[in-house]
């Protein structure tokens, strides 16, 4: 696990260095005006700040696509390349317009690395940890902002500071991040599965975890190569098999002991998913469990999230040693043509060594996981996908209209609810004879069509039924049409949603602009004891701010992934609405001098620390985990498409909105997008944490199934 960390520091350089831009032209700019005479332009002004918005809205166009084409790596050594070619050229911009050129440039780098780093972070990250992980960029950016803020600062005391020096630097940290992204980073292990690359898969995820044993991981990541079909949810029951009456719905289940089975056999409407399932499909969402208006997709993922406090602690307990592993490695229950209560299973090859399997036949019929695959003491329960989700197969057969058995594959994602089952509940749950001391479980399952299956395969081994081999199921390049999937729609108007109003809060117009907005505050007069300007004032304080802001996000760090994405957006954005709503006020109200810059002072902390904690990271990380394999690259590319879009909208219209109406019309506009942005949080965002990225978007399959039935 601590590799996975480290690489996810390295990747977040990226942010780092656009952090560093941010805070070092907003400096500059002061004195690009001086020497370009702009003071009168301020639509010039807009656009030497705007021109890298430009550059990274037009890369992000292709950036997804690209990724997804030929690997997430390669992008993130594009990125650094952009960063150091626009750092030499800013510090040579002679004009203007060489100047425009090499923002563009950098605009080029930017859009690159913020549209794949959180992308690659949550591709290799384990999922107990990946929202902690993905705060990791809007940490990197702040604290790229408080060093470059520092530099200006420093530079600005010289008697003639040097904005091309300033801007110039850039080029250094650039070369360490090419460094560390070609002979550090890996490929995406995810990435590396979808082009049937499996050896090196495995051999990036070995690295990542630090354990020999991951073929449990990369099964689900071979199942993610398929978008949910007709995802349903399903209540099962899971204890010993002893003794129990034979039931035709069986699923057997093998523990990593010798001769210790398990069986799971199905229930309805037993636990919190399936509750929340159930009512949705009798009342719709309006009547879902008391929260008028919330979507279906947050009603289903908050009835996960419910448990949690139990889950946690049943993943600790010694009710049945090593239950974590039982769902790991199963037989598939099988009537073969001469007896038909055979069982059948899957066997315990691994990969194929050589070639990657591309050339090794017996490959192509290997199983994804292995009998004793994850049977390594020590890992925890949950280890093999995740947030206490597991992964299994089951097999139903049925009869068809010519009479002939047909059979087939479908995946369950199960996650035990954490409640053991009184002895009498479980006994008419299951029926049958209980042996004495026997215990059991409950689990909710989202039941789908696995992305591997192959009836052709099916009939050539005599032995039963198992999963191809990735190769035969390799995208060859996006699967477009999983672009229309109902889940994938749905969760593309949650990440373009929440993305675009991100922008709309303000953030990008506040950072760009925070030196000249504190000066307009008169926030000179807090420091005028100590021989500052106000344009160095201005400049101190916004380094003070960013130093500030970088406990704000260690805090979001630590709850990201304990409390929620969801949680945090709940409980930081009122707090912006009213930072924005004191600095609309203090602008109105002649309150003197001195308390307008302290109010401003102040409010403007609280906006920007707020802001990281909750708005500023997590729409980047959500649309990094709710998009399926097949297309993440593509869906994250449009959603960060559209909040290019709106900084671009938000950067180049501040200047002239300052001079039209004013700070506290600005602000005005902003806590009204940030009221929206509070509203379309509680009825449409849902919590992702501790769940694994291929069972997300199963569950807004799930949702958008429901939707589309009310």
């Amino acid at each position: 696990m601590g590799g996975a960390v480290l690489v996810a520091v390295a990747a977040a350089i990226g942010n780092l260095l656009q952090g560093w831009d941010n805070a070092t032209i907003a400096g500059a700019v002061l004195y690009i005006k001086k020497e370009f005479n702009l003071q009168s332009e301020p639509l010039i002004e807009g656009l030497i700040v705007a021109t890298s918005l430009i550059g990274a809205t037009a890369v992000t166009t292709i950036a997804g696509a690209v990724a997804d084409s030929i690997g997430r790596r390669p992008v993130l050594i594009a990125s650094a390349v952009l960063y150091f070619v626009s750092g030499l050229v800013m510090l040579w911009a002679p004009s203007v317009y060489v100047l425009l050129l090499a923002r563009l440039i950098d605009g080029l780098g930017i859009g690159l690395a913020l549209t794949i780093v959180p992308l690659y972070i949550s591709e290799t990250a384990p999922t107990e940890i990946r929202g902690s992980l993905n705060t990791l960029p809007q940490f990197n950016a702040t604290g790229g902002m408080f060093l470059s803020y520092c530099m200006v600062f420093g530079m600005s005391l010289f008697p003639k500071p040097n904005w091309r020096i300033m801007l110039g630097v850039l080029s250094i940290p650039s070369l360490i991040y090419f460094a560390l992204a070609v002979f550090y980073l890996p490929e995406s292990p995810r990435w590396l599965v979808s082009k049937g690359r499996m050896v090196e898969a495995k051999r990036v995820l070995q690295r990542l975890r630090g354990r020999e044993d991951v073929s449990g991981e990369m099964a689900i990541l071979v199942e993610g190569l398929g978008v949910g079909k007709d995802t349903r949810v399903e209540e099962y029951i899971i204890g010993p098999d002893e003794g129990l009456a034979p039931h035709p719905e069986k699923i057997k289940l093998y523990g990593p002991e010798e001769g210790q089975t398990w069986v799971a056999r199905p229930v309805s409407g037993q636990s919190a998913l399936g509750s929340a399932y159930g009512l949705l499909s009798q009342h719709g969402s309006m009547a879902s469990q008391g929260k008028p208006f919330v979507d279906n997709v947050v009603t289903l993922f908050d009835s996960v999230h419910e448990k949690m406090p139990d889950i946690i602690s049943s993943m600790r307990s010694t009710l049945i040693p090593n239950f974590g592993s039982m769902f790991s490695v199963m037989e598939q229950q099988q009537r073969a043509k001469a007896d038909s209560d055979a069982e059948s299973q899957m066997e315990g090859n691994e990969y194929a060594s050589n070639h990657g399997g591309d050339d090794n036949e017996e490959s192509l019929q290997s199983p994804l996981i292995s009998r004793q695959s994850t049977s390594v003491e020590g890992i925890p329960h949950g280890s093999i996908i995740g947030g206490g989700w597991q992964l299994a197969w089951k097999w139903t057969e049925r009869e068809g209209a010519d009479g002939q058995k047909e059979g087939g594959f479908q995946r369950i994602y199960l996650h035990e609810e954490g409640v053991q089952g009184s002895k009498g509940s479980i006994l008419s749950l299951l029926g049958g004879d209980v042996p004495p001391g026997s215990e059991f479980v409950q689990a909710a399952a989202l039941v789908s069509q696995p992305a591997l299956y192959s009836k052709k395969l099916l009939e050539q081994r005599a032995a039963g039924p198992t999963m191809v081999h990735p190769l035969e199921a390799v995208a060859k390049g996006p699967k477009w049409a999983d672009l229309f999937e109902p889940g994938v729609k749905h969760a593309l108007f949650v990440g373009i949603g929440i993305q675009i109003l991100q922008q709309f809060a303000g953030i990008s117009g506040v950072l760009y602009y925070t030196p000249q907005i504190l000066e307009q505050a008169g926030v000179g007069v807090l420091l005028s004891n100590i021989g500052l300007s106000s344009s160095l004032a201005s400049i101190l304080i916004s380094a003070l701010t960013t130093l500030l802001m970088l406990p704000s996000i260690g805090i979001a760090m630590r709850f990201m992934d304990m409390s929620g994405r969801r949680f945090l957006l709940l409980a930081t954005i009122p707090i912006l609405i009213v930072a924005l709503v004191v600095l609309v006020m203090v602008n109105i109200v002649d309150v003197g001098t001195t308390v307008h810059a302290a109010l401003s002072t102040i409010s403007l902390i609280l906006y920007f620390c707020f802001f990281v904690m909750g708005f500023g990271p997590i729409p980047n990380i959500l649309c990094a985990e709710i998009f399926p394999t097949t297309v993440r690259g593509i869906c994250i590319a449009i959603c960060a498409f559209t909040s290019w879009i709106g900084d671009i909208i938000v950067t180049y219209t501040l200047p002239v909105m300052l001079n039209s109406i004013g700070l506290a019309g600005v602000f005005g506009i902003y806590a009204v997008f940030c009221i929206i942005a509070l509203v379309f949080v509680y009825m449409k965002v849902p919590e992702t944490k501790g769940m694994p990225l291929e069972v997300i978007i199963e569950f807004f399959s799930v949702g958008a199934k429901q939707a589309k039935e009310d």
